[in-house]
């Protein structure tokens, strides 16, 4: 019997995906615990229709990283931090600073949690830091610590 799954079910398939199982299988198992349905004319219409949708959305994704990659490449964010003894900064700078000023320099939003920074930044220099704009775009950007009041 075709079904369509519903969710993910080990061992058998993937939520969305067209599979071949027994008749028992289906009735007993998956249909009461609403894991999966039978694969009928119109509910594969609405799980093709479901795909393209989500298609769609992953390639404007895809489109708006690419053109924030194309704004961000090749460029300097300055962060101002107070200094003490040393040119230590009081402090450190961490993922939500750099966030902060690549959206106030370019216009571009980052996502904290996407910017590759191993350790917090705590003395004056130059850093290249890593801005994971796509799971296939990641665009290298400068970020210098200069001294402040």
């Amino acid at each position: 019997m075709k079904i369509i799954m519903q969710q993910d079910v080990a061992k058998v398939g993937r939520e969305g995906e067209i599979i071949t199982v027994a008749d028992g299988f289906f009735r007993n198992y998956l249909f009461p615990r609403s894991l999966a349905v039978a694969a009928t004319q119109s509910a594969v219409r609405v799980v093709e229709r479901r795909r393209a949708i989500e298609e769609k959305k992953a390639e404007d994704t895809k489109t708006q990283a690419e053109t924030d990659a194309a704004t961000l490449a090749d460029k300097t964010f300055t962060i101002v931090a107070r200094v003490g003894a040393s040119d230590r900064l009081y402090g450190s700078i961490t993922t939500e600073d750099i966030a902060t000023a690549v959206q106030k320099a370019s216009g571009v939003t980052i996502d904290k949690r996407k910017i590759q920074l191993t350790d917090p930044i705590k003395s004056l220099g130059s850093y290249s830091v890593g801005l994971k704009l796509h799971r296939d775009i990641t665009v290298p950007v400068t970020v210098e610590i200069s001294k402040g009041a």
